[in-house]
C-alpha cells in the first residue's frame, strides 16, 4: 500500500547544493580487490568512478559543504532555517543525530535538528518530512526555511571483497532549501511505500541493539553492508513502475507531462532498463551515475544538482522524483520548478 500525500500550495526548492570528496576511484582500483575487471563493473552498474571520503571526513562534513551551496544558491543565510533534516543511514556516530553536528558548523541556532533513515529513499522521506514542518506557520506567523540533506559515506561500510557492493557504492551529499514559492509553483505531492517483510534483502547486521559491535561480529563482517543485489532488482522492477503510475494518477498528472525524472543513482544499467517501461516519454533522464555511484540517500539531490549546473529544469517544468532502498522503502516525490 502507498500513501499519497498532496503538499499545502508554496513550498519548493529554492536553491540546491552538492559536494563529493576529492578522491576519485576508478573502476580499475574496485576491480583488483573485487575479484572483478573494470570492463565488468562497467558493463554491470553503467558505473566509471566514484569518490571515497577522506579519512578525516564523516557524513556531517559532507553535507555542512553540500548545505553551505544550496543556501547560497538559494540567497539565504543558516539564521532562516526553521529546520534541519538529514537522511543518511551512514551517520557520524548512532547517536547524537548528524544533523546536530550540521547545524552547529552552520551556525544555524534557530533551526530544529534532526535525521530519518530511509536508506536509499532516506532523501524522499526527509522531503516529505520538511515539507509537512513548513506547511504549519511559527507561533510568529512567519514561515521559516528547511533544510533537507542526504548525506552518505558508504566507503566506511562496504566491503571492498563483495562484488555485489564494493562496485556500486560511494561517498557524497545533497542539499536543498525549501521555503516560500510563487503560487503554481513548488511541490505537488510524495508518495511512500514499504513492505518490511523484505527488510533482510538490505542491511547492516551489527552495531544497533539487535546486533551490538564486538570482537565477534567484526572478525565475521557483521558491519559491512549487505545486499541481495538480484532480489533488490527484482523489488525494484515490479514496484517503480507501480509507484511511478500510482503517484502521477493521484495527484491529476499524466506521465508525458512529466519533463524531467530523478531516480536514486541506484545502477545506471538497471536504471536505462526500468526507465522505458515507465511511459515518461517525454522527460529527460537525469543519471550521473556513471561519475557519482550510488551514494545512498544522496544520490537524488546530487543528480538534481548535477541538473541544476546544467540549466535544468526551467520554470514551470514538472520533476519526478523516485527513491527506493532497504526497508524496502520506495519513495516518490512530484514538483513544479520554479520560484
Amino acid at each position: 500500500m502507498t500513501v499519497y500525500s498532496p503538499a499545502e500550495g508554496g513550498t519548493g526548492i529554492i536553491g540546491t547544493g552538492s559536494y563529493l570528496p576529492e578522491r576519485i576511484v576508478d573502476n580499475e582500483t574496485v576491480a583488483v580487490r573485487a575479484g572483478v575487471t573494470a570492463e565488468w563493473i562497467e558493463r554491470k552498474t553503467g558505473i566509471r568512478e566514484r569518490r571515497y571520503a577522506a579519512d578525516h571526513e564523516a557524513a556531517s562534513d559532507l553535507a555542512t559543504e553540500a548545505a553551505v551551496r544550496a543556501l547560497a544558491d538559494a540567497g539565504a543565510a543558516p539564521e532562516e532555517l526553521s529546520w534541519i533534516v538529514v537522511a543518511t543511514s551512514t551517520p557520524d556516530h548512532p547517536q547524537p543525530a548528524t544533523a546536530a553536528f550540521v547545524q552547529h558548523r552552520l551556525g544555524a541556532r534557530r533551526a530544529a535538528a534532526f535525521d530519518v533513515n530511509a536508506v536509499c529513499a532516506g532523501f524522499i522521506a526527509a522531503l516529505h518530512t520538511a515539507s509537512r514542518l513548513l506547511a504549519v506557520p511559527e507561533t510568529d506567523g512567519r514561515r521559516g526555511l528547511a533544510l533537507v540533506i542526504g548525506s552518505e559515506v558508504y566507503s566506511r561500510v562496504i566491503d571492498r571483497e563483495d562484488r555485489r557492493t564494493a562496485p556500486l557504492f560511494g561517498d557524497g551529499a545533497g542539499a536543498v532549501v525549501l521555503g516560500p514559492v510563487s503560487e503554481g509553483r513548488g511541490l505537488l505531492g510524495t508518495g511512500m511505500r514499504t513492505d518490511g517483510r523484505l527488510h533482510g534483502l538490505i542491511g547492516v547486521t551489527a552495531g544497533g541493539s539487535r546486533m551490538p559491535a564486538s570482537e565477534k561480529t567484526v572478525a565475521r563482517g557483521d558491519h559491512f553492508f549487505r545486499m541481495r543485489g538480484r532480489d533488490v532488482r527484482d523489488f525494484v522492477e515490479r514496484e517503480l513502475p507501480d509507484a511511478v503510475a500510482g503517484t502521477l494518477d493521484a495527484f491529476g498528472v499524466t506521465a508525458d507531462e512529466v519533463d524531467h525524472f530523478v531516480p536514486h543513482q541506484a545502477n545506471g544499467e538497471m536504471l536505462r532498463s526500468v526507465a522505458g517501461g515507465l511511459g515518461l516519454t517525454s522527460a529527460r533522464v537525469h543519471l550521473p551515475v556513471e561519475r557519482h555511484g550510488n551514494t545512498g540517500a544522496a544520490s537524488i539531490p546530487l543528480a538534481l544538482d548535477d541538473a541544476r549546473r546544467r540549466g535544468e529544469p526551467s520554470d514551470g517544468d514538472l520533476v519526478l522524483l523516485a527513491g527506493f532502498g532497504g526497508g524496502m522503502t520506495l519513495g516518490t516525490g512530484l514538483l513544479r520548478w520554479g520560484r
